[in-house]
């Protein structure tokens, strides 16, 4: 049997030769409902500056309605409004660069209906730094489920936001007792 490497310290965890960051559904239609815009963007766009220099690959992700026959009955009851809004609303407030990969996703899982898994494993992918909008939805149900996958993961505490100030905030509680929950700075100085 190969001898494993386990990865504790978090400059091994997110070391850029086996990590990707994900920046979640970082759409105009969310950005402009989030309780800590400013900020919010501000660590965001250092994030990715620095995933950027350090070489680790970034997926962009989507919410990209199915057609309505072909939606389920509740998914499209929860979406209702999605068709009263303007296209530019679906599009992404920062814009991916040459190299960057866009996912176009279904749900609020990064697994499910996407070749994401698929993608990380065959670039020998170790590491999931999340980042985005909304904290209790998307970025919680995905890291969690990356965590169950067997991938280390790591939620960006400031780097992740939400329409909702209190459900974000017991959504990072909630994550820091399965996942690595940490500051930008933190993240960057490993990536610098």
């Amino acid at each position: 049997m190969a001898e494993r490497h386990i990865r504790i310290e978090l400059k091994d965890i997110i070391s850029p030769d086996h990590s990707v960051l994900v920046v979640w559904d970082v759409q105009n239609m969310l950005v402009n409902r989030i309780f800590n815009k400013e900020a919010f963007i501000t660590n965001l766009e250092k994030v990715i500056a620095g995933a950027r220099k350090a070489g680790v690959p970034i997926f962009f992700t989507k919410i990209t309605p199915l057609p309505e026959k072909f939606e389920s009955s509740m998914r499209f009851a929860s979406r209702r409004g999605f068709s009263q809004m303007s296209p530019d609303m679906l599009d992404l407030y920062l814009k991916p660069k040459e190299g960057d990969i866009t996912l176009n996703k279904n749900t609020a899982n990064i697994f499910l209906g996407t070749n994401f898994e698929m993608m990380i494993r065959n670039a020998g992918v170790e590491s999931i730094v999340f980042t985005g909008i909304s904290t209790e939805i998307g970025i919680e149900s995905s890291a969690r489920d990356s965590s169950n996958r067997g991938f280390y993961t790591v939620v960006v505490e400031d780097a992740v936001s939400s329409p909702d100030k209190e459900a974000h905030e017991r959504s990072l509680l909630n994550m820091a007792r399965l996942v690595n929950v940490r500051k930008s700075s933190e993240i960057l100085e490993i990536w610098k």
